[in-house]
């Protein structure tokens, strides 16, 4: 792309080895445009202090700056918008990753390079002053950034004009790109346990996934032999959190069995292992766990909020109920169960269609090389964040 130190340089608060949408999809693309002889850099917070500073992790030259505390989920690190500008100054395109507090700060701090901001949705976060305080802050700072940016990533149209931040997206160049999924059909049913309907749901175990509205839609179906296999590990939080209002609801109910944290093949096998895939969130971007069980020929039940709606509306496979809908959540299954080996095979055929990793993967390369050119010539004219890419 240049003759800079580096190509891309990424920027998020949270990166592998920890585990969440965001940091599986920005880990693909960073690892993805490595292995496709790209020099990517990834800046990030040492969110656990046995991570080095700096390391070499898949191809990926990863910098990491201490945290000195953590606010809710945020992590408070003193040296990261220091250091993001300065990986930035040394690379051909800039990528920062929203929803995050100090995306403004960097990007006011990004000059003559091309800056792409990837939104993967608005900050959600439970009510309460200190956390709608938290919200405008990371709004503003989002803000900031959009305005100032050469284009905006976002994983789907039907996201972007579901955000609240559309008025301020619709007039920047932007694109949907979805994020990369893995075709993770093969594996062994190790999950299943008995010829029962077996429901599944996969991520991590927080409020705004709305967990608790699947165990209670399982609940109602009448059946003894049917299963709820729920993957993902707790995220610990003061006073317990959710953990204490999940497990009394699971009280003594044996269908319901926690898997924890699944990786690499375990993923496989749980997705070989399940009939229909659940996710019941309150607030989501798109949902790579439920497109990549589509991809493995399971159907998806999700709630119908702008852009984790965007699997099952682009391939018509599944079904989307309003959110915290027991009823409508339980119906929705049932119906989803009873669909044919063929519906399901053609519903995956679509799915991986659309959600593979080389699909996303493209669309990033070929935007980035389209911007390159743009700041080169922007640069002389001395401007900054210029609308001129058609979308």
């Amino acid at each position: 792309m240049s003759d800079h130190e580096f190509d891309v340089a990424i920027i998020l608060n949270y990166y592998a080895p920890y585990v969440s949408g965001l940091t599986i999809h920005t880990q693909r693309i960073a690892e993805g445009l490595a292995a496709r002889g790209k020099r990517v850099a990834v800046v990030t917070t040492q969110h656990d202090n046995a991570l080095p500073l700096r390391e070499i992790r898949a191809g990926v030259s990863v910098f990491r700056t201490p945290v000195s505390r953590t606010i809710g989920r945020g992590p408070v690190s003193p040296q990261f918008v220091s250091v993001a500008r300065s990986v930035a100054r040394r690379s051909a395109i800039v990528n920062p990753h929203a929803p995050m507090l100090e995306v403004g700060p960097i990007a006011l701090g990004v000059w003559n390079r091309p800056l792409v901001t990837t939104h993967h949705m608005d900050l959600w976060l439970p009510s309460g002053v200190v956390n709608t305080v938290a919200r405008r802050a990371v709004d503003v700072s989002t803000s900031t950034a959009l305005r100032l940016s050469d284009a905006v990533v976002v994983n789907s149209s039907d996201q972007a004009r579901g955000s609240k931040l559309w008025p301020l997206i619709k007039r920047r160049n932007w694109r949907g790109i979805a994020p990369p999924c893995l075709d993770r059909r093969g594996g062994e049913p190790d999950y299943r346990d008995g010829s029962g309907l077996h429901i599944g749901f996969l991520g991590r175990i927080v409020e705004d996934k709305g967990i608790e509205y699947l165990i209670r839609a399982f609940q109602q179906l009448d059946d003894p032999d049917a299963r709820l296999l729920i993957g993902g590990d707790w995220i610990k939080v003061a006073g317990g959190g959710i953990e204490n209002r999940l497990r009394p609801l699971i009280g003594d109910d044996k269908r319901v069995r926690m898997l924890g944290m699944l990786h690499g093949s375990e993923i496989d096998n749980f997705y070989a292992s399940i009939d229909v895939f659940a996710l019941p969130s309150v607030a989501e971007s798109f949902g790579t766990v439920q497109a990549e069980a589509m991809m493995a020929d399971v159907p998806s039940v999700t709630t119908n909020l702008a852009g984790g709606r965007s699997p099952v509306l682009e391939t018509g496979f599944g079904r989307r109920v309003p959110p915290r809908d027991v009823g409508a959540l339980a119906r929705a299954i049932s119906e989803l169960a009873a669909l044919t080996p063929e519906e399901r095979a053609e519903g995956g055929r679509r799915a991986r269609e659309l959600y593979s990793v080389e699909t996303s993967l493209d669309a990033y390369e070929e935007l980035f090389e389209q911007l390159t050119p743009m700041r080169d010539h922007s640069s002389v004219l001395g401007t900054h964040g210029r609308n001129t890419l058609v979308r």
